[in-house]
């Protein structure tokens, strides 16, 4: 399929750090600047793995203002020569719509997805079937980082209404339209894409929270600098060689809201490093500490 000079226009803006604009309007910048604060993380009112809650103070950093698209991650593996461990492993993990079962899928990389038979993912998308490791080489490449979990969660509560449990409010539609990217019917079975989307959607597409971030909630998880375990052992150091998984925050297209928890701002979910998968993607965080040695 040719690809549109619109779609080739918009991929250029988003290789640039840019957003598309109307004539006259300024284009919005790469990262959002996060205030530093108290960061109140957690909750007894949810699943185990989200308690006990906790405050922390927290310096100011920027985040991403949305995950880091498939254009973007073109251009860093062209310039960089980079091969992604789902690329070396031949494939990555895929679920079967209808069954829900998650398979190796052959040829499902970054590229494709879903598989080699699928479409082809679109540039201004969330980059996905990346690991985590493969997300902390893209950012440290740009002078970033993976951001922590209570980064995420920090940065999700900042944007969303007081009290919500969700970055998008407590209502997922509103005056009739989705607020994030969601499992819609019923899972795993049947994906309506009464939200328009039966798996992930162009950033932004729900637009942005009262901060300027997008899709913090649903579309793709997003992969987080933390090794996952209770919050009461978070301050210890991670032994060398232990194996473990990393933790991911905000849920995707794969959330049934019926059931699934994973787009609330306290929700945890974690997989290996060296794992990749259709519904995983990432941002990028910087310290202002770098930013002015960059300066």
């Amino acid at each position: 399929m040719a690809t549109s000079p619109l779609t080739t226009l918009i991929a250029l803006l988003l290789l640039a750090g840019l957003r598309p604009c109307s004539a006259g309007v300024t284009a919005k910048p790469e990262m959002v600047r996060v205030p530093a604060g108290e960061a109140h993380i957690g909750s007894d009112k949810g699943r185990a793995d989200e308690a006990p809650p906790f405050k922390t103070a927290l310096a100011a950093f920027d985040l991403d203002r949305t995950p880091v698209t498939v254009a973007a991650f073109a251009h860093f593996a062209r310039q960089n020569g980079f091969v992604t461990e789902a690329e070396k492993l031949g494939g990555g993990a895929v679920m079967t719509f209808g069954t829900g079962q998650w398979k190796l899928v052959p040829g499902a990389i970054w590229r494709q997805p879903l598989g080699p038979k699928a479409e082809a993912a679109a540039p201004t998308h969330p980059v996905t079937q990346v690991s985590w490791n493969d997300a902390s080489a893209y950012c440290a490449a740009q002078g970033k980082r993976l951001p922590s979990e209570v980064e995420y969660e920090y940065a999700s509560r900042l944007g969303a209404p007081d009290g919500s449990a969700h970055a998008f409010g407590d209502a997922l539609v509103k005056d009739g339209r989705y607020r994030a990217n969601v499992w819609t019917g019923v899972f795993p079975m049947l994906n309506t894409a009464k939200d328009g989307y039966r798996t992930t959607s162009p950033v932004g597409a729900f637009g942005e929270d009262p901060l300027g971030f997008t899709d913090l909630a649903g579309n793709v998880w997003e992969w987080t600098s933390d090794w996952y375990r209770p919050y009461s052992e978070r301050e210890q150091p991670w032994p060398p060689g232990k194996p473990g998984e990393k933790v991911q925050r905000g849920g995707s297209f794969l959330c049934d809201p019926s059931f699934c928890y994973g787009f609330k701002v306290t929700a945890r979910g974690h997989s290996a490093p060296d794992s990749s998968h259709m519904h995983v993607g990432f941002r990028c965080a910087r310290s202002l500490a770098d930013t002015r040695k960059s300066a």
